[in-house]
């Protein structure tokens, strides 16, 4: 069993360690969960007596076997909440993620289970990312970022790389939402910015927006 703070530790290591090839560094972990390097040291050691971590100086903090499939099953029930706020209580996609936060730290592995199967075993949350099953694998599709389509490409909306509530509710406004087709009208040269079509509405986004943004490529 482990605290929250200790889930909260693990599950950042896990999504750091997603972008990284390398082990995670102390200050990394502090800037993620804006924390002082102090207290990150401390509880790596805690998590590495409860070996779920293995910290070695200069090369930083991974995660075991036995810590990865943790931090799974934490991903697995927060993402397992988002599409039960959405689908089953009529929560915005915006409004979830707090409230996941919480609920991903109940210990139930049955209650999980049977939010599983209630949902009829979802693949993706809200947000497009993916949702680990019991094993803690994952089902991932090929996507590419927004911004790295040319002129007349087409591709579909999968996810999101920005699911903060401001970037969620911005996109509200635009009509953007996943499952979309997007075809890719103009590249501005200038500043890579684009001129999109969805759904025969046309949009001009920044190259921002579209670095926030995966499609699978049609």
């Amino acid at each position: 069993m482990f605290t929250q703070s200790e889930e909260n530790y693990i599950k950042a290591i896990y999504h750091l360690a997603a972008i990284s090839e390398k082990g995670i560094s102390t200050n990394a972990i502090a800037k993620k969960l804006d924390t002082k390097a102090s207290s990150v040291t401390d509880m790596i050691k805690k998590l590495s007596d409860k070996e779920v971590v293995i910290y070695k100086k200069y090369q930083g903090v991974t995660l075991t076997d036995f810590g990865k499939k943790t931090a799974a099953n934490i991903v697995r029930k927060h993402r397992l909440w988002e599409v039960f706020l959405v689908e089953k209580l009529n929560f915005s996609w915006d409004e979830v993620h707090d409230v996941a936060e919480q609920l991903e730290h109940i210990k139930s592995q049955k209650l999980i289970d049977e939010l599983d199967a209630l949902l009829d075993f979802p693949t993706h949350d809200p947000h497009g990312d993916p949702i680990p099953d019991k094993e803690g694998n994952l089902q991932t599709i090929e996507k590419s970022l927004l911004s790295v389509l040319t002129k007349d490409e087409i591709g579909i909306l999968v996810g999101v790389n920005d699911s903060s509530s401001e970037f969620l509710r911005f996109l509200d406004k635009q009509g953007i939402a996943l499952g979309q087709q997007i075809t890719i009208i103009e590249k501005e040269p200038f500043d890579d910015s684009l001129s999109i079509k969805i759904n025969d509405k046309k949009l001009s986004i920044s190259n921002k927006i579209a670095n926030n943004l995966y499609i699978k490529k049609q």
